[in-house]
């Protein structure tokens, strides 16, 4: 699949892993690190990727032209690290899919159909069964000014599909993209992390919470 000229994407790995008791973003997948899986199937469609973490956490190795930036403000949701990585992105980019680290079955597939559903709105989101998916999304990054108006008043990203033009994608426009909509499962938990090692066929690592990984999301 060609990379798409002007699309960025953005991996948030700052957040708290309290449920999983291990930093997600070193979590193993088979010769990879979740971390790593994510970066490197989001690299097959996007232009450049950056990687927002929290400041001083430990992360695996990435290629060198991943960018690596760190929320300015601990705390904040992952509205604060979609700030940092449209940031990093200005200027080079016109707009970013949004991802977790914590989703290994990504499908460059759905972010390419996403791009093309965009049209002249300033967020493109999935919208599952009356849920929708702001950290599976792509967002224009002339929404800074928004954003940071947001953040004074502790609002999560959902805020900005309520205040800014929005195209809403369902589930039927997505289908062909990604029939099994894997893109949107996320690990918060063991199960999660055993169920996504179970269907990509992959064996639990020996002892992996027994000793812990550390660190945060």
């Amino acid at each position: 699949m060609p990379k798409i000229e002007r699309l960025g994407g953005i991996v948030l790995c700052g957040g708290r892993s309290s449920r999983l008791g291990i930093s997600k973003a070193l979590l193993p997948i088979g010769p990879e690190t979740l971390l790593e899986r994510v970066v490197r199937l989001l690299g097959e469609v996007v232009a450049k990727v950056v990687v927002v973490s929290a400041p001083g956490q430990a992360l695996p190795p990435l290629p060198t032209e991943v960018m690596l930036v760190a929320d300015r403000e601990t705390g904040r949701g992952p509205l604060e690290g979609l700030r940092s990585g449209l940031l990093a992105l200005a200027g080079t980019c016109d707009m970013a899919y949004l991802t977790g680290c914590d989703a290994p079955l990504l499908v460059p597939a759905l972010v390419a159909r996403l791009h093309e559903l965009l049209g002249p709105a300033s967020i493109a989101l999935p919208e599952i069964d009356g849920s929708r998916h702001p950290l599976s999304a792509i967002y224009r990054t002339t929404l800074l000014e928004e954003i940071d108006e947001l953040l004074l008043s502790g609002a999560g990203p959902l805020a900005l599909s309520r205040r800014l033009p929005t195209r809403i994608v369902t589930v039927d426009e997505l289908r062909d993209a990604d029939p099994e909509l894997a893109t949107l499962i996320d690990i918060d938990e063991r199960a999660d992390y055993e169920a996504v090692l179970a269907r990509l066929g992959l064996p639990l690592p020996a002892g992996l919470f027994d000793q812990g990984a550390g660190g945060t999301l």
